[in-house]
């Protein structure tokens, strides 16, 4: 391929999906796809798996490493990787060198693996350059932003950039939108009651903001503040923030599941 020819290429990007996508909210990987192919993008979505981070908070470096291998194999010939999370983003990009850096083998590997690796929004914006979607979604809405994305990827203006752009849309910031809702993974299990304290402040701010609906970029803690909103008897929405910047709101509001203790 000519260097002409290969600049007329449409970027190859491999979508993340995330386990939690896959099996609770698959509608946010669709939403992450027309969202990425509506900005030009060639999206793929290879075999994947888990992408680690559960074994690596957990201190199961084996475990981690063995997933990871997989998920660099499989995302290795895409020009981009992105993930409608910014938690399993986080983990590809900052972790995964920290993984490997005693692996001659499968350092550089992991480092190039890391360094094409993005959080939905943050691709958009600030990749792709894009500034506006052609979406619309009546009221107004509040947005929670995840601690990895924020912390270890900077995503915080990125969101709202495209947001401002929703039609109809009204962002309405709520208090402490950068603290924690509590769930940090398996967290949540091994300190429920600390993690039960914080998301009950979290959902205090949230209802105090007085909107419609409750936006976040990673389904793990939309999934935690979901749960306690309607434990609470608080009316609010919940959705991930590609579905309403797809324009693909048909799907009822996010829920835990039923047996959850989130």
């Amino acid at each position: 391929m000519t260097d002409q020819a290969a600049s007329r290429r449409p970027i190859r990007v491999g979508l993340f999906v995330t386990c939690l996508v896959d099996l609770m909210r698959p509608s946010i990987g669709f939403a992450a796809l027309k969202l990425l192919e509506q900005a030009g993008c060639s999206v793929e979505v290879p075999s994947q798996t888990c992408c680690g981070q559960p074994a690596y908070n957990s201190g199961d470096r084996a475990n981690s490493r063995a997933l990871a291998e997989q998920v660099i194999r499989a995302f290795s010939h895409c020009d981009y990787v992105v993930a409608p999370s910014g938690s399993c983003a986080g983990m590809i990009r900052k972790h995964y060198p920290e993984l490997f850096a005693d692996d001659p083998n499968l350092a550089p590997k992991a480092r190039l693996l890391a360094g094409k690796t993005h959080e939905l929004t943050s691709f958009l914006v600030d990749i792709l350059g894009v500034r506006q979607v052609e979406a619309k979604y009546d009221g107004s809405v509040t947005y929670h932003d995840s601690c990895s994305g924020l912390r270890e990827l900077k995503v915080k203006s990125q969101p709202r950039t495209l947001l401002a752009s929703v039609q109809g849309l009204t962002l309405v910031e709520m208090n402490e939108s950068e603290v924690c809702c509590g769930f940090g993974g398996t967290f949540a299990v091994k300190y429920g009651e600390i993690s039960t304290a914080i998301v009950e402040k979290k959902t205090e701010n949230i209802a105090n903001a007085h909107t419609h609906t409750l936006l976040a970029g990673d389904l793990g803690c939309l999934m935690n503040m979901a749960g306690k909103l309607s434990r609470e008897g608080k009316p609010i929405a919940v959705r991930h923030v590609a579905e309403v910047l797809a324009g693909m709101t048909d799907e009822p509001p996010i829920a835990a599941p039923a047996s959850s203790t989130l």
